[in-house]
């Protein structure tokens, strides 16, 4: 079968691939397209375009880039007919991946998608349009299918994929091995993960690092994006005393004592690892007053929003300042009852979220799927 996939951000193309590599062991003849990442170019995707390249964030960052976004969705349209798919896949990255959505389904291609769009948080009214345009969804977060319970659309739930990642595919190295390979000191790791895309990393990093004064006794250390340039953190780090390690963010997590993260799946990947955090966000002023009207969430943490109240501090916005950071951090470095109940937490959300295969069992379910006519 032939397939189209669409991912905008680094874990889209993580999962994507992942899903791909699940796709094929069970359709040898599969072909597939997509717009993602390196990963899924290495699961044998004819990668159309980077996600590097589609990624922006905030309401005015995306006004700003508007021309960009709606040359991408052109491309996107006359690429995928050209293609002609059995079926679209598309990988979360609502705004773009909803309008191609609709497209691919007023002209007869199936539409399936992977990890729900947060519609759960804010702008709900979206539901609408994927119970028009999408003919099946794959939710990765348990209270999802209550969601779109009250509208009336079922939905496949085979667990989150994070847990095929990280305790199928993650092969940790000695620590004697990580802290040589990298160049690190004995001292205690506070490992620092500002995101993905180059806009929350230069906000968030310069944040996080002033934070280093006031922890003489511990190493910080940057995990690197593998799409982002060494030279970029470098550049806005300014010094040698932060290490920076790119693609090894879990064999990093492993051994760090802490960790300071900017809110996205990483917070996710964190508590799987067991690595008590701190939440960080702060983005465009204006884009956080028109979200804080809009969402309609407690919390911005996958971690608490799946633990069903507040595990890990999140600081957001005014409250995400070095200060704030360095007091939470506090009391998570301190061996005593926070650090005990955040890891007591994680593992509650370990048991929520199923076991391993759930890529497998994905892919099993779509290419049941497409052996029926649309349902």
């Amino acid at each position: 079968m032939r397939y189209y996939l669409i991912a905008g951000e680094a874990s889209g193309d993580l999962h994507a691939s992942n899903l791909m590599a699940a796709l094929r062991k069970l359709d040898q003849e599969a072909v597939f397209r997509c717009w993602g990442g390196d990963l899924m170019q290495a699961q044998g995707g004819h990668l159309v375009k980077h996600y590097r390249d589609l990624a922006f964030m905030g309401f005015l960052e995306v006004i700003a880039h508007l021309p960009t976004i709606l040359g991408n969705l052109k491309i996107c349209k006359t690429d995928l007919l050209s293609f002609c798919p059995d079926v679209l896949i598309l990988i979360d990255y609502p705004g773009f991946n909803l309008r191609m959505a609709e497209f691919a389904h007023n002209r007869n291609i199936r539409v399936f998608y992977y990890i729900s769009p947060q519609i759960w948080a804010w702008r709900s009214s979206r539901v609408h349009k994927i119970t028009k345009s999408v003919e099946k969804m794959f939710v990765i977060l348990p209270f999802e299918r209550q969601f779109y319970l009250k509208y009336n659309y079922h939905v496949d739930y085979e667990g989150h994929p994070l847990m095929d990642v990280i305790f199928e595919g993650m092969k940790i190295r000695s620590r004697s091995d990580f802290f040589k390979e990298n160049s690190l000191s004995e001292k205690p790791i506070i490992a620092l993960l500002p995101g993905s895309r180059r806009m929350e990393i230069s906000k968030m990093l310069r944040l996080m690092c002033r934070c280093v004064r006031h922890y003489p006794n511990h190493q910080f250390v940057i995990a690197g994006a593998p799409s982002i340039p060494v030279d970029f953190y470098r550049n806005i780090v300014g010094t040698d005393t932060i290490k920076i390690v790119t693609g090894q963010t879990y064999d990093l997590l492993s051994y760090a004592e802490a960790a300071l993260v900017t809110s996205g799946t990483a917070t996710l990947e964190t508590a799987l690892i067991g690595t008590p955090q701190v939440v960080c966000y702060k983005g465009n002023y204006l884009s956080y007053l028109i979200a804080k009207r809009l969402v309609h969430v407690t919390h911005i943490s996958l971690v608490n929003l799946i633990y069903g109240g507040t595990l890990i501090p999140e600081l957001i916005q005014t409250e995400c300042n070095p200060e704030n950071m360095a007091r939470n951090l506090d009391k998570i470095l301190d061996q005593g009852a926070d650090r005990e109940r955040i890891i007591s937490g994680y593992q509650e959300i370990k048991k929520d979220l199923g076991g391993t295969g759930t890529s497998g069992r994905v892919a099993k379910k779509m290419v049941q799927y497409l052996s029926t006519k649309n349902s």
